[in-house]
Order: structure tokens, then C-alpha cells, then sequence
């Protein structure tokens, strides 16, 4: 199979990336080559990939509105270049932007939708054009988007368990990891933290949109120091030792998460979990067994308390039960053969055949 993939038009891919949609497109794109396919990316500049990268120019400044429209603008004429000259059997998009780069004709194409529902304009997932397709990473999303036609069955996210580092014993600091913006919460872990006594490692990159800046100066900048330290953005072999060192994590995310890549990395790491029960995150985490799920700055404080009894042999059990990057990359491969029909197969599909679940979910 030819599969092209298309990213959000401004975060890079690699398995390093911030976002959870880019880590899932770096996973897929390597599962891809790996089976014996071609892989083609439409995604940033400095991406890193392991099939054919067709790149996309960054923006100087700001990501403000006129620099996310010339994106989706760049990123549309590149799918259609690349759709002239490849004979391409499914175009997979991951990106919040897919209406606005998606062609109107072509090979079937797969939307994953890897955020909250209310992130999407509606004409884009009710009147989307023919032979799309769409599915969600976990099933509390899913729920989420009844009505949405042609939809297929969720397929969970999952991580590259033994890429990550497994460590028993534990430092003081607690570790809070991510996209610095205002619905990831990051206030709340340092306000949690300092009730609680506990040391507090942040991390993330603070994307150039205003208000992810605003959001930093005005939130989080002033509540740094005391026991917070902020340390930027950090690549993946950095990630992995803070994941496996640290007392806990913390996710007081404010949005109903749709997933949580980052927790899962935790517990594969022997490290507990302990987040706000924002969308799927409620399914992630195993009250007692490998964290704990919290309503408010409050409960998280005592939680911080608690965690130690929480086993790492435990957390990293159930990630290795539940978090598996290579089921869910084979999941996609054969969601791709079924969608791509008579490219792969020699008979197209019906639509009623690729929406069914298939045997083993």
C-alpha cells in the first residue's frame, strides 16, 4: 500500500513531538515502513520521518490567524501535488485543520480525530465529502461524537513500551509534561504541589500562538520558583529518564482529553498517575492500582501525599496490558487494506463493510 499521511500544518512529527496526534503519526508512518509499504508525510519542516517527508515552510513569527490560513493554504496545494504525482491508496489525516486541506475528490481518505469534538466546525464531521471516513482514538471519545457519519470503530492510542524506561525507585519531584496552553491545566500542578510539599518539575514547549504565550507569562510564570521549576521543552531520551525518575504525574487537564499519551509513557515507566478525570483520562487510570483521579487542586495535594503506596510494577503491568503501539499500528495497517478496496483487494468494499468493527475488537 501507498499511504499518505497529513499532519497538523504547524507541529512538527517525530517521535519526540509534543502533540499526541504527531507521536501517533511518527508510530504509524514507522509501522508503515516497517510492514513493507510506502509512507508519505506531509508535515512540517524538521520532522522526522521514516518514510518520504514532503515538508512544509514554517511561519516566522506568531502563529496567529493569518499564519494558521497560509498553513492549511500550504498544506491543501501540498496534498494536491502529492496526489498528482502518487498514485496514493488512503489519505490519513490527523490534523484539526483536515476540512480545510482535504480535496474534494480523490482516494478514500481517514480522519482520526485526536481532540475533543467541540475543537472541530460541525460541517466538517456531518457533511464530510465522499468516501471519508472517520474514528477516534479512545471510546470516551467516541461517545462524544454520536451523529457523525460514517464513523468507524475507536482504535486506542498506545506507546512504545519497550522504549521506555522502567525504575522502581522513585525521586521526591513530582512531574507535570506538556503542551504549555490553558487547557492542559499546568497552573493547577503547581498549585497542587506546593500544598502538598512536593517538588514540582515542568516541562513543555510554549508554542508562538498569542495565547499560549499569554497563557505562560500571565499563569504560569508567576507561580515558577518555591519548588517549581520550569525546564523548557525536552527531547525524548530526556523525557524517558524524567518519566521513570519522578514521584508521580500529574495531568490536571481542564479539557475532556481524548486521550493521554503522556500517561501512558508514565505508567509504562513504573510511575503513577494522577490527574483530573477529563474524558478518557478516567479510563486510563486505575484508582489504586496505578494512581489516583481527582476533582480539584485540593484532592490532587492529597493525593501527591499518597501516591508512594501506589506499586511501579503494578503501573507498568497494566501499561503492557493496556498501551501496546504495535496493536494499535496494526489495527490502522488493516483498517487501511479494508479502506483501500480494490487498490488492495480487487473489489471495493461497501461502505457498510468497512464500517463494521472488525473481528477481533
Amino acid at each position: 500500500m501507498k499511504i499518505l499521511q497529513v499532519a497538523y500544518a504547524l507541529a512538527p512529527v517525530g517521535a519526540d513531538a509534543v502533540g499526541g496526534a504527531e507521536q501517533v503519526l511518527s508510530a504509524l508512518d514507522e509501522a508503515i515502513v516497517a510492514a513493507g509499504h510506502d509512507s508519505i508525510v506531509i508535515a512540517l519542516e524538521g520532522s522526522r520521518c521514516r518514510g518520504r517527508h514532503v515538508p512544509l515552510p514554517r511561519p516566522d513569527g506568531a502563529f496567529d490567524e493569518a499564519a494558521q490560513s497560509l498553513a492549511r493554504l500550504r498544506a491543501r496545494r501540498a496534498v494536491a501535488a502529492t496526489l498528482a504525482r502518487e498514485h496514493v491508496d488512503v489519505v490519513h489525516l490527523h490534523g484539526v485543520d483536515f476540512g480545510a486541506v482535504l480535496q474534494d475528490d480523490g482516494p478514500p481518505a481517514l480522519v482520526t480525530l485526536h481532540l475533543p469534538r467541540a475543537w472541530y466546525p460541525d460541517e466538517w464531521l456531518v457533511r464530510p465529502r465522499g468516501r471519508t471516513y472517520f474514528n477516534c482514538v479512545s471510546a470516551a471519545q467516541q461517545r462524544t461524537f454520536a451523529g457523525v457519519p460514517a464513523m468507524l470503530p475507536a482504535i486506542d492510542n498506545g506507546v512504545a513500551i519497550a522504549r521506555l524506561r522502567f525504575r522502581r525507585a522513585k525521586a521526591s519531584f513530582a512531574l507535570a509534561l506538556g503542551r504549555i496552553s490553558p487547557e492542559k491545566g499546568l497552573h493547577l500542578a503547581c498549585d497542587a504541589a506546593r500544598a502538598a510539599a512536593t517538588p514540582l518539575v515542568l516541562a513543555g514547549r510554549v508554542f508562538p500562538y498569542p495565547e499560549h504565550q499569554r497563557y505562560f507569562a500571565d499563569a504560569l510564570e508567576p507561580r515558577l520558583g518555591r519548588g517549581c521549576r520550569f525546564v523548557g521543552p525536552v527531547g525524548l531520551a530526556r523525557k524517558r529518564r524524567l518519566l521513570a525518575a519522578a514521584r508521580c504525574l500529574l495531568v490536571p487537564s481542564l479539557a475532556p482529553e481524548s486521550s493521554s499519551l503522556v500517561a501512558m509513557e508514565a505508567l509504562a515507566s513504573g510511575t503513577p498517575v494522577v490527574a483530573f478525570a477529563s474524558g478518557a483520562l478516567a479510563g486510563i487510570v486505575e484508582p489504586g492500582r496505578t494512581g489516583f483521579l481527582v476533582r480539584d487542586v485540593g484532592e490532587m495535594a492529597h493525593a501527591l501525599r499518597e501516591v508512594g503506596r501506589i506499586s511501579p510494577e503494578e503501573c507498568r503491568r497494566s501499561a503492557v496490558e493496556r498501551f501496546s503501539a504495535d496493536e494499535m499500528a496494526r489495527r490502522y495497517l488493516e483498517l487501511y487494506a479494508r479502506i483501500a478496496g480494490d487498490r488492495i483487494a480487487g473489489a471495493r468494499p461497501a461502505a457498510s463493510d468497512i464500517l463494521r468493527p472488525a473481528s477481533n475488537t
